[in-house]
């Protein structure tokens, strides 16, 4: 018998303690000092653990501040007041007693949006070169030091006002202005050196007040660049701190939220939400020990970042280790949640009775119903939305049988009429291949495009034909033991899985065959019998949906028995099927029917998961 070590190439570890994990994404929050004037969209900046905030907006009597405090790690002290009042300004700091506050919003006479710019020293503000174009609504984005710094975006003077591009080096005794932005924003977030900055979310567009946005860019010095965006758009007001790799985003508005997203140089992290809502604009620190503060309906009140510390003992699946402390065996598995649809992008048109392969995130859509043609457009799905992709069928039908993936497809048979057509998609065009034996619609597809299988549909009769293409041409192999059409499947050619369908007189089928590369075995039956029903996964994980009539009804198989799950939003039958996914924790249906009504929609299927230690005792 061969041991773990030949199976594996590596032994079982012997611990006398779990494997342990720490990093900013598995970090919490907690309370912050209190600060000694309730204040949002102030300056802010500096490490955490020398930090300040200047001007602002202060409740209850909503007027704009002069006033500043600095942070030493432990509590706020009041600190000397700017010369000007000014709400949003931007600020970056080397230290708590080594400040730029400039910009920013002024009652000051002249009131409006101001360029001017103040330098604290730790004992008073002193003013220093005027920015080279006035904003405000930049407390978010700025950073850097005091001989070194950068304020970026914002909005300018004008009436209603237009969301800047521009970014502002300070060099410790005058200011230039650099490369643009490529989105013009205000109220967004920030963080970094002056030649290594992270920009993103805020109010885009003009003219004053925009639309909130996701857009992230980068900044390495010379150039701006776009980069993956985040994944919650409500992030005008949010607090930012950490560097151009490892930053984090907090908060924010419409409505406040307590979001908290992780940028780690490459994409964004959804990560534990704050404890209370808040927006305000004002962060400093780093990503693994940073403070968001805002104005959070007037409260003083703050809130720490901190990365995990080393105390997480789940790490990868399939870790497994024995304890010889405790005399146990550990497996790290994922633990699945309560699967869920959720509404997805709608299709270009109402079809009904399409064809398709991919994923949820990635699908690819074709030969399908309209209600009085049969397009030859197929679509694209990129996880959002559907587009149109530039090539088209050669022979437009429905109910075919499909196999491969959106870039290397296979779809054959179909009606319109009942057909024997095989075309395969090469990721730029369609192409026609040698036909199936026996022409028919409503077939079950399974497989990849150079080794696919079809099994069942309606000629007519109703046949239980099944045949293999090997790349080249079509094989005829044993039939299905129930003849049937518009059943369900998933799988590979060698180990498919077919379930339900119609038998003609005397109506719907609730049985269920697996092939094994050369026979059909009947084995345990759906809940309910039904018909053109859509399905994917694999022969011992597999996920059918809807069906006719009308049905809305969801079921999965792990195996050895179906079981019930959450319902579609839309009780349809013809939806797309045959999405070729290779599992039961994603999936999606795409239009369908229910007469006289054709649907546009697509609901996707999501299992939630998460990785577990099991405990294996005596």
């Amino acid at each position: 018998m061969a041991d773990y070590k030949a199976i594996k190439g590596q032994t079982i570890q012997n611990r006398t303690s779990d494997p342990l994990v720490a990093g900013v994404a598995n970090g919490s929050w907690a309370s912050g000092p209190a600060m000694n004037t309730a204040r949002g969209v102030a300056g802010s900046g500096g490490p955490s653990t020398s930090a300040i905030v200047a001007g602002g907006y202060v409740p209850p009597s909503n007027t704009y501040s002069a006033s500043s405090e600095t942070f030493n790690g432990s509590a706020w002290t009041a600190a000397p007041s700017m010369n000007e009042t000014s709400t949003e300004p931007g600020c970056f700091a080397t230290s708590s007693e080594a400040a730029i506050a400039a910009g920013g919003y002024t009652t000051a006479s002249p009131a409006g949006t101001r360029a001017t710019a103040e330098e604290f020293d730790g004992s008073s503000w002193t003013e220093v070169g005027d920015m080279n174009e006035g904003r405000s609504s930049c407390s978010g984005t700025s950073w850097g030091t005091t001989t070194a710094g950068a304020i970026a975006a914002g909005v300018d003077g004008g009436s209603p006002g237009t969301n800047e591009t521009l970014l502002e080096y300070w060099n410790g005794s005058a200011w230039s202005e650099q490369a643009d932005l490529n989105l013009g924003r205000r109220d967004a977030g920030g963080a970094g050196t002056q030649t290594a900055a992270i920009l993103g979310a805020g109010m885009s567009g003009s003219p004053y007040p925009g639309t909130i946005t996701n857009n992230t860019e980068t900044w390495n010095g010379s150039a701006w660049t776009e980069v993956a965006e985040m994944n919650n758009a409500q992030r005008a007001f949010g607090g930012s701190f950490g560097t151009s790799t490892a930053a984090i985003f907090a908060g924010g508005q419409p409505p406040e939220v307590t979001d908290t997203e992780y940028y780690d140089g490459t994409s964004w992290t959804e990560i534990g939400n704050m404890s209370t809502a808040r927006s305000g604009g004002m962060g400093f620190g780093l990503a693994a020990a940073g403070y968001a503060y805002g104005d959070n309906n007037q409260s003083t009140a703050g809130e720490i970042f901190t990365s995990a510390s080393i105390t997480d003992s789940i790490t990868t699946e399939g870790q497994m280790f024995y304890r010889s402390d405790t005399g146990d065996m550990k497996v790290t598995l994922t633990d699945y949640g309560t699967g869920a649809w959720a509404s997805g992008g709608a299709l270009p048109a109402a079809v009904r009775s399409g064809s398709g392969t991919g994923t949820q995130n990635t699908a690819f859509s074709f030969m399908v119903r309209a209600a009085s043609s049969y397009p030859t457009a197929t679509q694209n799905y990129n996880g959002t939305a559907w587009s149109t992709d530039p090539a088209s069928i050669n022979t437009g039908r429905a109910y075919a049988g499909s196999a491969g993936t959106p870039t290397s497809a296979l779809g054959f048979g179909g009606q319109a009429p009942t057909s024997d057509a095989n075309e395969s998609y090469d990721g730029s065009s369609w192409s026609e291949q040698a036909e199936i034996n026996t022409a028919r619609h409503n077939i079950v597809g399974m497989g990849t495009q150079t080794a696919a299988l079809g099994a069942g549909g309606e000629a007519p009769p109703i046949t239980g034909a099944t045949e293999l293409w090997d790349g080249s041409s079509w094989s005829e192999e044993t039939d299905l033991n129930t003849a049937r059409h518009g059943g369900a499947g998933g799988g590979v050619q060698t180990a498919g899985i077919v379930a339900g369908g119609r038998l003609g007189p005397p109506g719907n089928s609730n049985t269920v065959e697996t092939w094994n590369g050369t026979s059909w075995t009947e084995v345990s039956e759906l809940n309910a019998a039904k018909y053109e029903l859509g399905g994917c996964g694999t022969q011992t994980a597999a996920l059918v949906f809807g069906g006719n009539p009308a049905l809305a009804t969801t079921e999965t198989w792990n195996g050895s028995s179906w079981t019930e799950v959450a319902d579609l939003s839309t009780g349809r039958g013809d939806a797309a099927k045959n999405h070729q996914q290779t599992t039961q924790v994603e999936a999606i249906a795409v239009g369908g029917y229910s007469p006289p009504t054709y649907y546009a929609n697509t609901e996707e299927w999501t299992v939630p998961s998460s990785l577990t230690n099991l405990t294996i005792t005596d």
